[in-house]
């Protein structure tokens, strides 16, 4: 049975990418460790969506043992996963030499080895069916980096240049892998990362709307989307910028008075 695996499901993107997914007739193996709003994001959908399967599994992705897990899990079932949604992460604002080692970890497995894993794993049934679309969701904070949130974006990075090379080297194929690239969007994110100022400062867009616009990129089968005008317009400028202002002007938007 195909199954469209997403990560992060139990709110913000990623249960507005099964929301997207299941419209459209697709069965969902959702993903998260929070198994109250995973179960309760799957009693919505279902009486949305009565007629796709609906699947859940619980996991810390920051476990190496539990990514394993996971993968056994849609091996058992059966499961060809024909498209993949990592949207699971988290950041931290916080001054480097403040910051909880073991968080800091935690956001590297979480944010990188977790995308690489199920990236990995997955691609390779899709290749031999020649079929199926990945979606690794990164940030405008890929392309620059960021003085006191500095793990968070060089973590965005490692997805962005991870996926614009895995999708060259799968690009005669009916594979496709996009790397999505928002801002600021609404989500639990800010509490969790604590970094209220920064969205005080960029008006955040909906969960919702970065979804649709990710879903639509990645149908088309296009490689990297960078959402919104504005923001595609500041990556472009910073081309042009020499590196020490681009990480200035990037510290200003972490912290005041900075």
């Amino acid at each position: 049975m195909k199954v469209t695996f997403i990560t992060g499901a139990a709110n913000g993107l990623g249960k507005e990418f099964a929301v997207l997914y299941g419209k459209d007739g697709n069965n969902l193996l959702l993903v998260d460790i929070d198994d109250v709003a995973l179960n309760d994001v799957k009693e919505e959908l279902s009486k949305m969506y009565p007629n796709i399967v609906i699947d859940t599994c619980i996991a810390d992705l920051a476990k190496e043992e539990e990514l394993k897990k996971v993968y056994k899990y849609t091996i058992d079932k059966g499961y060809f996963v024909n498209n993949v949604v990592n949207a699971a992460g988290f950041g931290d604002r916080c001054d480097f030499k403040d910051m909880d080692i073991d968080k800091q970890l935690k956001m590297t497995y979480v944010d990188c080895n977790a995308v690489l894993y199920f990236t990995k794993v997955f691609v390779d049934e899709m290749l031999k069916q020649n079929e199926g679309h990945i979606i690794n969701v990164a940030s405008i904070a890929a392309f620059m980096p960021a003085p006191y949130m500095c793990t968070y974006h060089a973590c965005k990075s490692y997805v962005l240049l991870l996926g614009e090379a895995i999708s060259y080297e799968i690009r005669k194929t009916n594979v496709k892998l996009l790397t999505l690239c928002p801002g600021p969007f609404l989500s639990k994110f800010v509490e969790l990362a604590h970094n209220d100022y920064t969205f005080k400062k960029i008006k955040p867009v909906t969960a919702a709307m970065v979804a649709e616009f990710g879903y639509k990129k990645s149908l088309k089968g296009k490689s990297l989307a960078i959402v919104g005008f504005k923001n595609r317009l500041t990556i472009f400028a910073t081309r042009f910028a020499p590196r020490k202002f681009v990480t200035k002007t990037s510290a200003k938007t972490m912290k005041k008075g900075d």
